[in-house]
C-alpha cells in the first residue's frame, strides 16, 4: 500500500500557495497603468496599501483584474500616485516627465518627526555622503 496522500496534496498546496510574477500582458489596462505608475512612484504593493489604508490583496486585486478600484479611493490614489484621475483611468495619456521620488520624500517625512537630536543626526551623514558624491564626480 502506498502512502503518499498527504504528501502529493501538500506538494499540490504549496504549489497553490506561491505567487507567480505577474505577467503585465495579461493585466487589464487599468492593471499595467496601476503596476507602472506604483513602480514609478517607488511603492511596492505594501506600502501602497498603507499608504491608502487598504490590504495589499486589494491593490494585488486591481493590478490583476479588470475592475476599477471604488470611487472613493480614485482622488487617495491618484494623489499618492502623483497624477490626475484621468491619467489614471487612462482617458488622457499619463504626462511624461521626471517625477519626485515619493520614496525620498515619504523618508524625509518620517526624518521631520524625530526628535531634534536624531534629525541632526541623520543630516550630518546625508551631509557627508553628499560631499562625499561631489568629490567623485569632480
Amino acid at each position: 500500500m502506498q502512502n503518499g496522500g498527504y504528501n502529493h496534496r501538500h506538494h499540490y498546496l504549496h504549489e497553490l500557495s506561491t505567487m507567480p510574477k505577474q505577467d503585465l500582458d495579461a493585466l487589464s489596462d487599468f492593471g499595467k497603468r496601476l503596476v507602472s505608475l506604483r513602480k514609478e512612484a517607488g511603492y511596492t504593493q505594501v506600502d501602497l496599501a498603507k499608504e491608502l489604508d487598504v490590504s495589499q490583496r486589494m491593490i494585488s486585486y486591481y493590478e490583476g483584474h479588470p475592475e476599477f478600484p471604488p470611487s472613493s479611493l480614485l482622488p487617495k490614489l491618484s494623489g499618492v500616485l502623483n497624477v490626475s484621475i484621468d491619467e489614471l483611468l487612462g482617458v488622457k495619456a499619463i504626462k511624461k516627465g521626471k517625477k519626485p521620488d515619493s520614496r525620498l520624500k515619504r523618508r524625509f517625512q518620517q526624518i521631520e518627526k524625530l526628535p531634534s537630536n536624531k534629525r541632526r543626526q541623520l543630516v550630518q551623514v546625508i551631509d557627508t555622503y553628499l560631499e562625499a558624491a561631489q568629490l567623485h564626480s569632480s
